[in-house]
This record gives structure tokens, C-alpha cells and sequence, in this order.
């Protein structure tokens, strides 16, 4: 009778359906959606947490490629290239020329 009335109000018995990892990505790759791109930096001020996942995932990057442990895979390196996530971003304001 518990397990009926759970159900009947919509428990979720999975709840390791997605991981944290994961959700962060579908927010990366609905930003990208909106923005067109995947640079989240500073600038989107109300993507916050996003902007600090983005960074992880650069520095988990770098100490996987320098062979440090790190919590980034082929896997996610793969999903990340797929949405053309960008591994370095330049610092200072872009150059013209005329």
C-alpha cells in the first residue's frame, strides 16, 4: 500500500539517473543554445555556478593531459568537443586590424 501511494504522488525510485556531471551539461549545452557559443565567462554574471563548472573543466582538463589526477575522461573531453567547447580562453580584449 506505501509503495502504491508513492507512486501515485510521482516518487522517483531512480535517483541516480543523472549525475551531477551531467547536469551541468545539459546547462552548458542549453547556454550554447541561446548564445551560440560556450564561452561562459564572468561576463554572464547570472550563469555563475555555470561559469565556475566551465573552469573546472578546464583545469580538470589540463592535469588529465599533464596525466594528474583528474575527474575529466575521453568521454567528457568528447561531449565538451561536440558543443566546440574551448579548452584555453585568451585573457585581455580582442585585437582589430584595418
Amino acid at each position: 500500500e506505501r509503495i502504491h501511494l508513492l507512486n501515485k504522488i510521482g516518487f522517483q525510485w531512480d535517483c541516480s539517473s543523472r549525475t551531477p556531471w551531467e547536469t551541468k551539461y545539459d546547462e552548458l549545452t542549453t547556454f550554447v543554445k541561446e548564445f551560440g557559443h560556450a564561452r561562459v565567462t564572468q561576463e554572464f554574471s547570472e550563469y555563475e555556478s555555470l561559469v565556475k563548472w566551465v573552469d573546472k573543466q578546464r583545469q580538470s582538463y589540463k592535469r588529465f593531459h599533464n596525466g594528474d589526477p583528474s575527474s575529466m575522461t575521453e568521454e567528457r573531453i568528447e561531449l565538451l568537443n561536440k558543443i566546440d567547447f574551448e579548452w584555453v580562453i585568451k585573457k585581455g580584449r580582442p585585437t582589430f586590424s584595418f
